[in-house]
């Protein structure tokens, strides 16, 4: 039997994170959520709050007074010639990657200090295969993902000694409807997978897993780790 953890899932109504919610609870966790659009999760969680990521409010929302995890799922795919990018879309892709992530972080320490789960506390957040990997007309979304890594690695080494260790996830193209546009086709679906060692895409269901696990007591012994879900894309040739 699983131990009951309370969890805060940041974005759990749609691709990553309605697979994340749907794990915890069946797990039997205490899940929280934080929605940045007013759309209806029927689905019986412990509270669930909203908030607008463009108005910086995240460190509004009512946190629980014990935290055992915080799952950050928000993301942005907006692909354009870095000369069409404007300053609108990289503040966007800023505040809903980086800026947000750190803003729900600070809301949420105190609580995560409290955590007694035998793993100690976690958070996950998530971050691209485009961080670390050059890719065309990925300027935008790899500068606010570049900044998730660092925050991972900053904040698992200033809050290791608090017991709370905070990992990331970067993947490659995965089929959630944030990227149905470059799937909705069998020609795009082929080509996409194409670019992969694997040749294919990547799953809700695989990154869901790893996020089980990063939450996990069994992840006890890891923090300040990228993992990188990205069909071989990132090291393989």
């Amino acid at each position: 039997m699983s131990q009951t953890k309370n969890v805060l899932i940041v974005g759990g109504n749609s691709g990553i994170g309605a697979e994340v919610l749907d794990r915890f609870l069946a797990l039997g966790y205490n899940v929280h959520l934080a929605l940045r659009k007013h759309e209806e999760v029927s689905k019986p969680v412990a509270s669930k709050q909203f908030y607008d990521a463009l108005l910086g409010n995240e460190s509004e929302l009512e946190m629980p007074e014990v935290l055992d995890a915080v799952v950050y799922c928000p993301g942005t795919i907006q692909l354009k010639p870095f000369n069409r990018i404007d300053s609108e879309q990289m503040r966007n892709d800023m505040e809903v990657n980086a800026f947000g992530a750190a803003r729900i972080i600070q809301a949420a320490i105190r609580s995560l200090k409290k955590s007694e789960a035998a793993g100690g506390a976690s958070v996950v957040m998530f971050s691209s295969v485009a961080a670390q990997t050059g890719l065309a007309f990925h300027a935008s979304i790899s500068m606010a993902k570049a900044a998730v890594e660092g925050l991972t690695i900053s904040l698992a080494s200033e809050l290791a000694p608090a017991g709370i260790r905070v990992n990331a996830i970067a993947p490659s193209l995965t089929d959630t409807p944030l990227a149905s546009m470059l799937l909705n086709s069998d020609a795009k679906r082929e080509a996409s997978a194409g670019r992969h060692p694997l040749k294919t895409v990547g799953t809700p269901s695989g990154v869901a897993s790893l996020v089980n696990y990063l939450i996990s007591d069994d992840a006890a012994f890891v923090t300040g780790q990228i993992f990188k879900v990205d069909g071989g894309m990132s090291s393989l040739r």
